[in-house]
């Protein structure tokens, strides 16, 4: 996911528009880019959802919660 993010902010118009669009602050994007620092939980899911980006868990199934009778 790390290097999916970095590959798009590479390609993004400019950190700027990212910026304005995410809240996330533009001088530790370029640093996450350059791969100096890494991104808070928060920072990186407004970024896959700015950039169209969905996870799903591999090889896990969701249980069934019994509900109280």
């Amino acid at each position: 996911m790390t290097e999916l993010l970095r590959e798009c902010l590479r390609q993004a118009p400019s950190l700027r528009e990212v910026t304005r669009a995410t809240g996330c602050d533009t001088a530790s994007l370029s640093r996450f880019v350059h791969g100096e620092t890494s991104l808070r939980l928060d920072k990186a899911d407004a970024l896959a959802e700015y950039f169209g980006i969905e996870s799903k868990l591999m090889g896990r199934t969701r249980r069934k919660v019994k509900e109280a009778e």
